[in-house]
């Protein structure tokens, strides 16, 4: 992992915890950062251990709100007071520096700071949340461009919030628990508000617009696709630009799922290096785990394909 000190702790998706020992957080639409600062310098890494500093020129200043720190948290962009995935993902991928500081004037992120991993060269992570969010909250860390949001310690409360003000969900922390790098723990529960999932695509089907359907999976014990149906839903001009763009140079000859595609759904498809990862709002599963009524809803560029899973 190139750069990064780290890589950031995981959360399954579950129920909202109940009972005491648990701390309730909004979960922000936006994309995982570690921010890096030591003698008045920062550096930005995303889940990926990918460095982003680049990317985010106005978030540089907040190096001068701390002298030593690895701080968590997510990269937002907030339209009309909602974060919106769609207007960040212009943001993601810019590694020009002109380009940038264009983007960051006109369309701004925000840092929504929520943990803090070391703190004048003491290692955090071994401390429980509790004494992690207080040092966090010690700092005094807020400005245009960064936050530290709030923490409840109602769940239900919070998630009836969360649909109130249109964001993704909750974030459920034992208020005990360690921080514990690169693992995806029980400790921390995402929850949605929306039935979604995340879901690797091997193929294409084209129909009245070059992309009518895009067949999706996760992977298998044996590192192919285990087919998890066709997705035609959601798949507007914008999202299929993006779609393409990210497709075309994947094609592959042959299928990667394993097992048979049902002969309906591979009947004239075109198959895909498992690479790209999106995000899928469905109704139910069937018995043999097919989604129903599935809609692409997203992108997830931030997401490799073998961190997928169904609890993903």
């Amino acid at each position: 992992m190139p750069g990064a000190p780290l890589k950031p702790m995981l959360a399954m998706t579950g129920q909202l915890p109940a009972g005491d020992g648990w701390a309730y957080e909004f979960k922000w639409d936006g994309v995982r950062a570690l921010a890096d600062i030591s003698r008045g310098h920062q550096h930005l890494y995303a889940r990926s251990g990918v460095e982003i500093t680049t990317a985010y020129p106005e978030l540089i200043p907040l190096a001068e709100q701390v002298d030593d720190a690895l701080l968590d948290g997510e990269v937002v962009l907030f339209t009309d007071g909602q974060p919106s995935f769609t207007a960040l993902a212009e943001r993601m991928h810019v590694r020009n520096a002109v380009k940038a500081a264009r983007l960051a004037a006109t369309v701004p992120v925000t840092y929504m700071i929520f943990d803090v991993l070391r703190l004048r060269g003491a290692d955090l992570t071994g401390r429980p949340y509790r004494e992690r969010r207080a040092a966090l909250e010690s700092l005094g860390l807020g400005a245009t461009r960064w936050a530290v949001p709030p923490v409840f310690a109602d769940g239900p409360a919070t998630y009836a919030a969360a649909g109130e003000h249109g964001l993704e969900g909750v974030m459920a922390k034992r208020v005990d628990a360690v921080y514990r790098p690169g693992v995806r723990s029980p400790d921390w529960v995402k929850v949605k508000l929306e039935v979604t999932g995340d879901f690797v695509v091997g193929g294409w089907r084209p129909g009245a617009r070059k992309i009518g359907g895009l067949l999706v999976g996760v992977p298998g014990p044996d590192g192919r696709l285990v087919y998890r149906g066709r997705v035609g839903g959601g798949i507007g001009a914008a999202i299929e630009r993006e779609l393409l763009r990210e497709l075309e140079p994947l094609r592959a000859a042959g299928s990667p799922f394993s097992g048979d595609v049902p002969r309906e759904d591979a009947r004239g498809a075109i198959w895909v290096s498992p690479q790209v990862v999106v995000e899928v709002k469905y109704g139910q599963r069937t018995p043999d785990g097919r989604l129903r009524f599935p809609r692409i809803l997203r992108l997830r560029p931030d997401k490799p394909a073998e961190e997928v899973d169904d609890a993903s």
